[in-house]
């Protein structure tokens, strides 16, 4: 980003309406009294498994009681390439099957890279079908890094609040002041973490994934993933096609494209998103932003250059600076039933100056409690993951060059996409191996499912995944808001529910 804190793609996650609306904390896991049974892998759910690896695979997840649902911690090694090695641990929650005995788990995650699948669960019991609940266990879990398992740790409260506040001015010299405060905070998260910051790329993941696998006694991985949780399923069956059973991708992010694809096509989602609110608002009677859709949009676009050329008062200690606003702008753009906040929060800011409800809604965005302490480790954990994955260039004309492609395509709000190769221009762990092919040729029929006015992952890589994977089907969602399933209609629930429950996919070119 150029005004906001630099990045590769804002934080793409599964946002409820009701997260974004009451801020409601979810209920996590914690020492039970009594202990529920233990999951024993079956024989066939860890067969071609090297010998250093069985002791993974085969190990039996001893359930413990967690408010309404279960928990379990597994264990995994640190790193896939030496499982004799150190070993980190990985967070579960459960709720078994409620028709009795289950057919199979259903693993969830919910996106980020960052988002605790753990903490998701409780929110995706209100949006998994019941014919889909009475037959599989749903199990969620929290990546490597990211909340209950081993975390990537960095900095403190105030810290995370400067880097997330920052505005980066683009001449040379900002842009070095930029890279160098990634730096160090790089250096922050290798000093508090340890060697696990080297290891949270998203193959890793997967590869973690396939061993839960194992040890739940599944012989063919069931998933749904939302966001970034596409691209760890894809992730998956890249590297074990053969273990694909019904693999559910809502949101999808295609693995095969570049930073800078994923770039333009982000800013030109959250663009799209936003003129789509813009026209709405318009439309109604309470409406700050006067004239058409154009004119409404550089309304946002001045509010968010004076914000950061003079940031505005929150009634607190903090300023609402450009960085602020636009993640308070671009969180309710993940859900049509939130497009009344960011009304009520546009209204402060252009009528009376006041930037407390933005800012309220950036610090939903980052999990900040009023406190000033985070609720979570998920903006530490995105630039972890991310810097893991994959590193943009950092060259300073390639940058220029990429920053005017991608405001091009996004006028409003394309500079907070740019700048993407500051933030780990100075990490101080390797970029992982990426890998040869994303086809998984070989693997059972894939559901890759679409909205066509996504802001956050772009229907065109719902589109672009479907192809690239060999056996990819296409659901189409005609609609606004990210992720599809749960929050849509009825015509994306049964087709998902079908193909959950039978292994057929809808036909193809299916649209809802």
């Amino acid at each position: 980003m150029s005004v906001a804190s630099p990045s590769f793609v804002v934080r793409a996650g599964r946002v409820s309406a009701a997260l974004v609306v009451s801020a409601l904390v979810l209920v996590g896991c914690t020492p039970a009294k009594h202990q529920a049974s233990a999951t024993a892998p079956t024989a066939s759910a860890v067969t071609d498994v090297a010998p250093e690896l069985q002791p993974f695979y085969g190990q039996a997840l001893e359930w413990t009681a967690c408010g309404d649902l279960q928990c379990a911690t597994a264990t995994a090694p640190l790193d896939w390439a030496d499982p004799t090695g150190a070993t980190i641990t990985l967070a579960l929650s459960r709720q078994p099957a409620l028709g009795g005995e289950a057919i199979g788990s259903l693993l969830l995650n919910p996106g980020g890279p960052g988002a605790s699948g753990v903490e998701f669960l409780e929110t995706a019991v209100g949006m998994v079908s019941d014919s889909v609940q009475q037959q599989y266990d749903l199990v969620a879990f929290d990546p490597r890094g990211v909340a209950g398992s081993s975390p990537v740790e960095c900095v403190d409260g105030p810290a995370l609040d400067a880097i997330l506040a920052a505005d980066t001015v683009t001449t040379d010299a900002g842009l070095q002041e930029a890279q160098d405060r990634y730096g160090a905070f790089g250096q922050a998260c290798l000093q508090n973490t340890g060697d696990l910051l080297g290891h949270v790329d998203t193959v890793s993941v997967a590869r973690d994934l396939d061993m839960l696998r194992g040890a739940l006694g599944d012989d063919a991985l069931t998933y749904l993933g939302f966001s970034y949780g596409t691209e760890i399923g894809a992730t998956y069956a890249a590297l074990f096609p053969e273990r694909v059973g019904r693999l559910v991708l809502d949101g999808a992010l295609d693995p095969t494209l570049s930073s800078t694809e994923l770039a333009v096509g982000q800013a030109g989602g959250f663009e799209n998103a936003l003129r789509a609110y813009v026209t709405d608002c318009q439309a109604g009677s309470a409406c700050p932003l006067t004239g058409d859709a154009d004119k409404g949009l550089a309304q946002i676009r001045a509010l968010l250059d004076r914000a950061t050329a003079n940031p505005l008062d929150t009634g607190t200690d903090r300023a609402l600076t450009g960085s602020l606003a636009f993640y308070g702008i671009a969180l309710p753009l993940y859900s049509q039933d939130s497009w009344p906040y960011l009304t009520q929060a546009l209204t402060a800011a252009l009528q009376d100056d006041d930037g407390s409800v933005l800012l309220y809604l950036a610090d939903l965005y980052s999990d900040r409690n009023d406190d000033g302490t985070y609720a979570s480790n998920s903006s530490e954990a995105f630039w972890a993951v991310g810097c893991a994955d994959e590193r943009a260039s950092a060259d300073v004309a390639t940058m220029r060059a990429e920053a005017e492609q991608i405001e091009a395509v996004a006028p409003t709000v394309g500079s907070f996409f740019a700048w993407g190769g500051l933030v780990c221009a100075q990490w101080p762990t390797p970029v992982s191996e990426p890998l040869e092919s994303y086809a998984a040729e070989g693997a059972a029929p894939i559901l890759v499912v679409g909205t066509t006015n996504d802001p956050a992952t772009p229907y065109a890589w719902a589109k672009s995944l479907a192809e690239t994977l060999s056996s990819g089907t296409l659901l189409t969602y005609e609609g606004e808001g990210h992720t599809a399933y749960g929050s849509s209609n009825a015509c994306v629930a049964d087709a998902v529910d079908g193909y959950l429950l039978t292994g057929e996919v809808p036909a193809e070119g299916t649209r809802c």
